[in-house]
């Protein structure tokens, strides 16, 4: 891969992962309610999952969709009820002292490994990512793609986390909270609109 590709796949590494979408709306509210501590799980579970995606989906998944279309439309059922499934968590969460008290915890390392194929936004920047910068699908290109899409994926999902554990101080009250809450779960549920439109 030439410099000025890489530089480009960089680049596109980059703004997919760090603008929003339900990894950074899950890891914002996730910072703010259980802190960076215990959200690190999450993080490393978005990395290594969403990288572990690319590296599969450009080694084969690809395949199955033209194989098999209807698969696509039952993938896109599944991450919907299960986007509006997490926006609801999101929604009642009541923070680390009261989650900790009522069960509520912050998603695991495979739960984010996991959540990747059902998240929309995953697919879309997976699809692009290797249909752009690894049309071939040599082995080489695939894990290429992989490798950058993890060196710069784990820092842009970090700041989300981070900023969500800064807003600890400011959310204090649990009617901020609450509010703060409600408002990530109605944003995860508009990350949605690309794809139902």
């Amino acid at each position: 891969m030439s410099i000025e590709l890489l530089t480009a796949l960089s680049l596109f590494a980059l703004v997919s992962s760090i603008t929003p979408g339900p990894n950074n709306m899950m890891l914002l509210a996730s910072g703010a309610n259980y802190g960076l501590l215990r959200t690190l799980p999450h993080m490393l579970g978005v990395t290594l999952g969403f990288s572990l995606m690319v590296a599969l989906v450009g080694l084969g998944i690809i395949q199955l969709f033209d194989l098999f279309p209807w698969s696509y439309t039952l993938l896109q059922t599944v991450a919907v009820l299960y986007l509006l499934y997490l926006a609801y968590c999101i929604g009642s969460a009541t923070g680390a002292p009261e989650a900790s008290r009522g069960g509520s915890k912050p998603m695991t390392f495979i739960q984010a490994v996991l959540f990747q194929w059902v998240n929309p936004k995953a697919w879309t920047m997976a699809l692009t990512a290797i249909s752009v910068y690894a049309p071939e699908r040599s082995v080489g290109a695939v894990l290429l793609v992989a490798l950058v899409f993890g060196l710069v994926n784990l820092p842009s999902v970090s700041l989300w986390a981070v900023l969500g554990q800064q807003l600890q101080r400011w959310l204090g009250s649990p009617k901020r909270l609450r509010l703060f809450n409600v408002s990530m779960a109605l944003l995860l549920v508009l990350s949605l609109w690309p794809m139902l439109t």
